[in-house]
């Protein structure tokens, strides 16, 4: 009786299984038939029916090859390849296109469907929306590849070989001072915070200029908000008519640096995040409050310049410094650690929070992995952004002009008093 049970619970499964990859064909077959709607009857390889079918078929084959012969697959997956080829070469005799998209998404199909019956439902499912998210962005993936520039696409290539090759061939072991240093730990917390801020600079350099102010200043947050704040000081120094709008985007640009801190603490020690989770909190809700409320005060529509971010975060040469300077600083808070305990930790966040928060924020974070107290990271870190910030204050009165400085002091000052509040009182 159990084993008749088990058949069908078996056999119940296999043709949910079955369905599945009938389903996630018709998805990828919906937008290749989307794309290929204006053409004429008999001009298109392949539609919502034909992909349904090729995704049924892989599933038919991994039943095959489990139930009869693991020839099964291969020999479908490539009788599919020739099916496929010979009605692309009869297509290329009337249409001029050379494009094998179609034909790659074919093969996925079939694969996604032999995946969803074999293997897992859940995984084929998400590859075959991924796949039809890609299918379906053409035009936008390839605007993004003609704006990329020729030395930055050189500068992520060059990172992204560094990454793989030395990544895995760095020691991964406790070396220097108190063991405060894996070099395979510190590349890739190097690694980890040049592709964060590479979001916001490819987003910048692709329509920061065209989006306006809030969006310039959200993405260059995640980049530099140093680098927005001296370009939008400057610029409100020149346009005093438009010093609300102006600080409104320094503030959002300076609130990201917030939730930017907490991805750090997420990926490199998650134990850290509910002591720091409450002041990052606080404080990013009272940059971006008045930031907004400021914004819907003034809100006038006007086109600003591009901020310059002065250098690609992937250049190789900028993630080798950035990887210096956190060696650097783990090796003096190991020291100020022992010399003069938790102050010296204070004192090192003032002093590294005047022209950088992310190194001293990656360093407390994997020091409170190796003893540093909890509390005491916390507050560090909360130090370094309110020192930083600060500073920012400073630029924007200085180099802007009195108003723009009010207008982000205020914000500012009440964010940082609550954020250190908070984290002292934790």
């Amino acid at each position: 009786m159990d084993d008749v049970a088990a058949l069908f619970i078996s056999s119940n499964q296999t043709t949910i299984n079955l369905a599945i990859a009938l389903l996630l064909g018709a998805i990828i077959g919906l937008e290749r038939g989307w794309d290929a709607r204006e053409q004429k009857p008999g001009e298109r390889i392949a539609g919502i029916r034909t992909f349904a079918l090729v995704g049924l078929l892989g599933g038919i084959s991994a039943v095959l090859a489990l139930e009869i012969t693991t020839w099964a697959f291969p020999v479908m997956l490539v009788s599919v390849a020739a099916i496929g080829l010979v009605a692309y070469s009869q297509r290329l005799e009337h249409i001029r296109n050379f494009s094998i998209t179609g034909m790659v998404g074919m093969l996925l199909t079939f694969c996604f469907g032999a995946v969803a019956v074999a293997v897992d439902p859940v995984i084929a499912t998400a590859s075959a929306v991924v796949t039809a998210i890609i299918l379906d962005n053409k035009k936008e993936i390839h605007g993004w590849v003609q704006k990329l520039q020729a030395h930055e696409l050189d500068a992520a290539l060059k990172l992204l070989l560094i990454s793989v090759v030395m990544l895995p061939l760095l020691p991964s072991a406790a070396m220097g001072p108190g063991g405060v240093l894996n070099p395979r730990e510190i590349w890739w917390m190097v690694v980890l915070i040049a592709s964060i801020s590479f979001v916001g600079y490819f987003a910048i350099r692709v329509a920061g200029a065209r989006k306006g102010i809030l969006f310039t200043s959200l993405f260059a947050g995640l980049s530099s908000s140093t680098a927005l704040t001296l370009h939008f000081s400057r610029q409100a120094s020149k346009n005093p008519d438009f010093n609300p709008q102006f600080a409104a985007g320094i503030l959002i640009a300076c609130g990201t640096m917030f939730p930017r801190i907490l991805v750090y603490c997420l990926i490199i020690n998650t134990a850290l995040l509910p002591s720091l989770i409450w002041p990052v909190a606080v404080m990013t809700m009272l940059l971006y409050g008045p930031a907004l409320l400021i914004w819907t005060r003034h809100s006038r529509q006007f086109q600003v310049s591009q901020p310059s971010l002065s250098q690609n975060p992937l250049d190789p040469s900028s993630a080798l410094v950035f990887g210096l300077l956190l060696t650097a600083i783990l090796v003096l808070g190991e020291f100020l650690k022992n010399s003069f305990g938790d102050a010296g930790i204070y004192a090192l966040a003032a002093t590294s929070g005047v022209a950088d928060v992310d190194a001293i924020t990656l360093s407390l974070t994997r020091m409170s992995n190796d003893g540093l107290g909890m509390n005491t990271a916390v507050l560090g870190i909360v130090i370094a952004a309110a020192v930083n910030n600060l500073v920012k204050s400073g630029m924007a009165w200085t180099i802007g002009n009195r108003q723009t400085g009010l207008l982000v002091a205020g914000p500012m000052v009440l964010s940082l008093a609550a954020g250190l509040l908070i984290a002292w009182l934790q």
